[in-house]
């Protein structure tokens, strides 16, 4: 489909925005939310408007659906939903982000973006071996996603040369991520999962993970020994439920697992029982620990010199998949949520 220029948008001085209607009791259904289009108004001091060049849709956006403490905030009924979103500003009343400036804010879920200029970050100039990195990687490889890879792996898990990997949803863009960071890091052997036969030949042949077990076929705990038949050192956890549990009993001793998600029970409408086996924490001496990426922000300098490297080298493979237009948002999300993506999912909103 056709999508808007930054120009076109621009001029329009309207917003297309996906709100929260309802608390979604299992799957999120399109009765739950509601596209809207409002006029924005005149600038105060201090803001900018930033059309959107994408949009980030991930799993962490489910829980926000829910009420409950929760490390961010729900999504507020009848409002706006925001999440990570690139765009160029196209009109500012801060001397500090000028016209043209390509930033990174929190406003997704629209078109277009109102802000106040302390709330966005202007991109660092990062290339891949074809030139200037793309503005979606930094919903992706170079931005959250990238980096909670990174810091999962590297700081929370402390994984070290010689170390055997074990990494769920080996298929999206935080799991593919880690992958190949452990693999430049000197992990011998690198083992993923995810969904199906040409997902787990993607994982291995295009990621270079050494197996990928497909969950889809059941008994992850045996195709895990299989895998790695002298147990695993660091497991990066996307998914939780049988993936954890088959961790634990492989693991080694002086394991170490980074907790980064749970999608296989983020749609659960009762809870999910826990890991069988942990007992085995204390007889191999395990260290699970878990993490969000924005309490770690001291660390993001650090990730982009180490990041960008690699991405100035190749040493890296980004995969996206972009679906086209803020009328997508929502099923994209979905879409997201059910494994259709390969690598980042991102929603183009317009275009320079």
């Amino acid at each position: 489909m056709s999508i808007p220029t930054v120009k076109e948008l621009a001029d329009s001085a309207r917003s297309t925005r996906w709100e929260l209607l309802n608390r979604p009791s299992g799957w999120p259904t399109q009765d739950d939310v509601r596209k809207v289009t409002v006029d924005l108004p005149e600038l105060s001091d201090g803001e900018v408007r930033v059309v959107n060049e994408a949009i980030s849709v991930d799993p962490y956006m489910r829980g926000r659906m829910d009420e409950g403490p929760s490390y961010v905030p729900a999504f507020e009924l009848g409002e706006p939903m925001d999440g990570a979103a690139v765009g160029i500003v196209v009109a500012s009343r801060s001397d500090d982000v000028p016209e043209g400036t390509r930033v990174l804010h929190g406003q997704g879920w629209r078109d277009v973006a109102q802000l106040p200029a302390e709330q966005v970050q202007a991109l660092p100039d990062l290339r891949d071996p074809d030139g200037p990195l793309a503005p979606s990687r930094f919903l992706g490889i170079a931005g959250m996603p990238g980096f909670t890879a990174w810091l999962g792996l590297t700081r929370i898990a402390a994984m070290q040369e010689g170390d055997v990997v074990f990494v769920s949803g080996a298929a999206g863009t935080v799991g593919s991520a880690v992958g190949q960071i452990a693999r430049l890091k000197g992990a011998p052997r690198v083992i993923g999962s995810a969904g199906g036969q040409e997902k787990n030949r993607i994982v291995t042949e295009r990621y270079g993970f050494d197996a990928c077990l497909d969950y889809k076929q059941g008994d992850v705990m045996g195709q895990l020994g299989e895998a790695a038949p002298d147990g695993i050192d660091v497991y990066f956890d996307n998914v939780g439920g049988d993936h954890l549990e088959a961790a634990i009993q492989h693991f080694n001793d002086d394991g170490r697992a980074a907790l980064c998600g749970a999608i296989s029970q983020y749609n659960d409408e009762e809870p999910a029982p826990g890991p069988r086996n942990m007992g085995m924490m204390v007889t191999k001496r395990l260290m699970l620990q878990g993490f969000v990426q924005g309490f770690h922000s001291d660390a993001m300098p650090e990730f982009l010199e180490e990041m960008g490297g690699w991405l100035a080298e190749g040493r890296i493979v980004a995969d996206e998949t972009v679906e086209d237009g803020i009328d997508q948002a929502f099923d994209s999300f979905l879409g997201m949520m059910q494994g259709r993506n390969v690598g980042k999912m991102v929603v183009r909103t317009a275009v320079a």
